[in-house]
């Protein structure tokens, strides 16, 4: 399989709001996981950060700018990959252990992660056989209601469980704009991870549905609008009798 140069392993686009998406476009769909890097007045924020395969801090200078706090949506491999190259790392206490322990196990890089997830490889030296997220303990554990504070931007921790125990969307009230990781984006939902729990999920999805979203940007797949959202979330609820 073709290899990718490190200078191209990323893809950058400028969206509304101060929002900019950071992608790795080799990764297939399912697995590639959207990295998004927020504007702020006194800091940024980085929602999520990828595999970890090629240096994000090294090929995005975006995130190198201003200071910048990165947090977890949750800690699934393709989101925490690099989180250990920043000061400040966030994470929901029930996946705190997580970070501070990524083993292939707890972060799902055991069984999803091989050649197969890839339509072309990154740079040498890397081999899928020897892919593991490294250590990024917390500088801050995150509780439901918290508030990430770029200076004159407030983003509100809404606890969201059942993709995974910790689960986390951000939320600012003042915009409408919520990152939402993994618990709604516009794709198939997963439910039957070895730490998922579909009762908690459902009720999670019970509590967020009438959120006054006006734009969501998910953890995969294209960002939709607050009818979207809502479409999403009653649809996963019918398929569960809920």
């Amino acid at each position: 399989m073709e290899r990718i140069a490190a200078g191209d392993w990323y893809a950058v686009r400028r969206l509304d709001d101060g929002v900019t998406l950071i992608e790795e476009p080799f990764i297939k769909a399912f697995y590639r996981c959207n990295l998004w890097h927020v504007r702020g007045r006194d800091r940024d924020l980085l929602v999520d950060s990828g595999m970890g395969v090629v240096s994000l801090r090294a090929q995005v200078p975006l995130v190198t700018e201003r200071p910048l706090v990165a947090v977890a949506s949750h800690t699934h491999f393709d989101h925490i990959g690099c989180h250990h190259e920043f000061d400040e790392r966030c994470v929901h206490r029930d996946e705190a252990a997580i970070l501070a322990r990524p083993a292939n196990a707890a972060t799902l890089a055991d069984p999803y992660v091989t050649d197969e997830i890839f339509d072309a490889l990154p740079p040498a030296p890397y081999r899928s056989t020897e892919y593991a997220v490294r250590a990024a303990p917390a500088t801050r554990v995150l509780e439901h209601g918290d508030v990430v504070d770029l200076g004159d931007r407030q983003f509100e921790v809404i606890h969201c469980p059942g993709h995974s125990p910790g689960g986390i969307m951000l939320w600012e009230p003042a915009s409408g704009v919520l990152f939402s990781g993994d618990t709604v984006y516009d794709g198939p939902l997963i439910d039957d991870a070895y730490h998922s729990d579909i009762a908690a999920y459902v009720a999670t999805m019970k509590r967020i549905h009438d959120l006054p979203v006006r734009v969501v940007h998910g953890g995969h797949f294209p960002s939709f609008d607050g009818q979207r959202y809502r479409a999403l979330i009653r649809a996963f609820l019918e398929e569960k009798g809920a």
